[in-house]
């Protein structure tokens, strides 16, 4: 904002400087003035509009060669006898100048200037006779010197009164600033507060779960889920707001962030939810390397605002990338058949107004800054958002961000040495709104282009059988509405000719004994490629190959943690991985906890009493050498602001947990410190 104003006010001084310069040069021409300085001026003149146009240096420079320039002319127009009396026009344009510019210092030397050249038209009149200093002659020398002085000290008092309110902007915009800083503070501070009742609620709520399925602790879940993801958002948006939001990169597969985008919409669906159909570009790399965790968070804010005004249809995200010599640039488009968003509201959105319209955040849930928070990490990444919509005819919000590529493999791939014959049997009448169906035809198309096999469509069970009778086909995909046309026939079709695979909402079976595939929706590429090459199995857990279940039977762990119920939360998670785990409540009792057990794994939490993590951590590595152990040491703490995860890593912890503990966080880190080529055995690890 303020580099616009310094460029139109620029704008102006440059002007009037251009006009009273030429001015200068008819005057010099007409009156026979010397020959060689018009040109001069020209050039200065040009010189002004090359800077200003090309914003030469910094503005304080390029003020003072305006300035400097100015007195030049006004020297060489008042040095003239004919310009006795013009003298004052020129010097009072001039200070005109000074004034726009704010220069206090320049209104002095253009009014030395002006008694200057004053004195010398004076002094070379007389000299020469042309002046005659009669009562007239007189009263106007002392005229003109009273203008200029009014004119100096008017335009003192201007620049003095706008200094005076350029403070006191200064001083509220300070003041809002500690203001804002101070809530920000507040509500890291609160979010970071929140984390452990919030970890104790998630934690309970699974642990129930996993002995007793009941409405009530759902909900409970829900609500506890919900709650982390708003204190999650509160803490990104502060840490945008401050330009304190650090990337945190590490290498990454897009399968991985694309299952766990797929979990997360089976385990929060609900009856009559709007369909989610992704469209992955097989030619994407398998590895890139960003960050995860703020890829993840920009994908999840696109759909849960695409979920929430849309009633009836479906939300549609396509991922797809342009390579480039610097890498990737990795596109996510979502698409809904929401109530869309008027133009004026995407206006205010891009300018990080967040709430475009508070009615609707009232009612569909939410504290409304998810496409802020979008906008704040596209821009980190050097990437941008783009966002289409009418009215009642739904949105779709594009995001491009550089990736660098780890793998250049194509992340979806087939066998080349099968031959490969897909139906893709969709019945168009089952889709309510047909955008649906469109958004289907796009992702299957797209998909079977990316992998370069045959695709057939098909409408109904007849053309089904017709495409059958030709034969070579291998493979028939489908949802649970196509299959129960005729159960019977896909069982027997199962059996003998072709792998069938039904795409179906939780809860779906098939007929005793068939060997049909059941996959979950959302349908997308990772389980469809492995259906395509033969494996079936795991299909119906989404499972992506790097991100499987961690092996750890028998790994020995120890817990710390001030707070008891964190302890009590944290072990029932790990023990459903057959852990051995043991606990201590402060640094003090892990050190001595360790000293006298062996143990392959210390979770540390960070914010303790008299010894924190962190010293914690470096003791019991000291502690480690001397008694010449291997340890890993894994952060797992509340303390979730951006750039903790390096700055834990740095300080050397093996991996960090945040808190609430997100078990697919769980599971990756402990894929990485405890790859799969180490077998458990007996007793913990070797």
């Amino acid at each position: 904002m303020k580099e616009k104003q310094i460029k139109k006010t620029h704008n102006l001084v440059v002007l009037i400087i251009s006009v009273a310069s030429i001015g200068a040069v008819v005057e010099s021409i007409s009156q026979g003035w010397e020959y060689w300085v018009p040109p001069l001026i020209i050039a200065g003149i040009v010189a002004c509009w090359v800077m200003h146009l090309l914003e030469y240096k910094d503005a304080l420079f390029r003020e003072n060669y305006y300035l400097v320039f100015s007195m030049l002319v006004a020297f060489y127009h008042g040095i003239h006898p004919t310009s006795f009396f013009d003298i004052v026009l020129i010097s009072a344009l001039a200070m005109v100048v000074v004034t726009i510019l704010g220069r206090m210092v320049f209104l002095s030397f253009f009014l030395t200037e002006f008694f200057v050249l004053f004195a010398m038209q004076i002094v070379y009149g007389l000299m020469s006779g042309s002046l005659v200093l009669d009562s007239l002659t007189i009263s106007r020398i002392i005229l003109h010197v009273i203008i200029e002085i009014c004119i100096y000290r008017g335009l003192v008092e201007c620049i003095r009164h706008q200094a005076s309110i350029q403070e006191e902007l200064s001083g509220k915009e300070k003041e809002e600033a500690t203001e804002r800083e101070g809530m920000e503070d507040f509500l890291v501070n609160i979010s970071h507060e929140l984390r452990t009742p919030v970890n104790v609620i998630n934690g309970m709520t699974t642990l129930m779960l996993k002995k007793e399925q009941r409405e009530d602790v759902i909900s409970i879940r829900d609500a506890g889920g919900r709650l982390s993801r708003q204190i999650e958002d509160i803490q990104d948006y502060s840490e945008i707001q401050r330009g304190d939001v650090v990337l945190e990169e590490d290498k990454y597969m897009i399968t991985s962030l694309l299952n766990d985008i797929a979990m997360f919409f089976v385990a929060t669906a609900r009856k009559n939810s709007p369909e989610l159909i992704i469209d992955l570009d097989p030619n994407v790399p398998a590895m890139m390397y960003g960050d995860l965790g703020k890829v993840h968070k920009i994908l999840a804010h696109l759909l849960d605002n695409a979920f929430k005004f849309t009633k009836t249809g479906g939300v549609y995200l396509k991922v797809y990338g342009t390579r480039r010599d610097y890498g990737i640039n990795l596109v996510m488009e979502v698409t809904d058949t929401g109530v869309g968003i008027a133009k004026p509201d995407i206006e205010r959105i891009s300018k990080g107004h967040y709430q475009a319209n508070k009615k609707r955040n009232r009612s569909t849930g939410g504290i409304g800054l998810g496409l802020s928070i979008v906008y704040g990490f596209v821009r980190l990444m050097n990437g941008f958002v783009s966002i289409e919509s009418k009215k009642r005819k739904g949105t779709t919000v594009r995001v491009s961000i550089v990736q660098e590529i780890v793998d250049p493999t194509p992340c979806l791939g087939v066998d080349t040495g099968q031959f490969v014959n897909i139906i893709f049997h969709a019945m168009p009448e089952k889709y309510k709104v047909v955008e649906v169906r469109e958004f289907y035809r796009r992702m299957a198309s797209n998909m079977a282009e990316g992998l370069r096999v045959n695709l057939y469509a098909a409408q109904n069970l007849r053309e089904v059988k017709r495409l059958l009778e030709r034969g070579d086909i291998t493979h028939v995909f489908m949802g649970a509405e196509e299959y129960q046309v005729d159960p019977a026939f896909f069982d027997e079709l199962a059996l003998k000719d072709a792998i069938v695979t039904v795409s179906a909402p939780a809860g779906f079976t098939t007929t005793k004994g068939s060997r049909v595939v059941v996959m979950p929706k959302p349908l997308y590429g990772y389980p469809v490629a492995k259906v395509l090459n033969g494996e079936t199995e795991g299909v119906e857990r989404y499972e992506t190959e790097p991100e499987r279940r961690p092996d750890l039977d028998g790994v020995r762990a120890l817990i710390v943690d001030d707070e008891p119920m964190n302890l009590v939360v944290a072990s029932g998670l790990f023990q459903d991985y057959n852990m051995v785990i043991d606990t201590a409540e402060s640094g003090k009792e892990a050190l001595y906890k360790y000293d006298r057990n062996d143990y392959d794994v210390v979770f540390m939490d960070h914010m303790m009493p008299e010894m924190d993590g962190i010293e914690a951590m470096k003791k019991l590595r000291f502690l480690a050498e001397q008694n010449r152990k291997v340890v890993k040491v894994v952060a797992l703490t509340a303390n979730a602001i951006s750039g903790a995860r390096e700055m834990f890593l740095k300080e050397g912890f093996d991996g960090f947990i945040s808190k609430p503990i997100h078990i697919a966080e769980f599971e990756r880190v402990m894929n990485r410190i405890f790859p799969r080529t180490e077998q458990t055995q007996e007793g913990g690890r070797p």
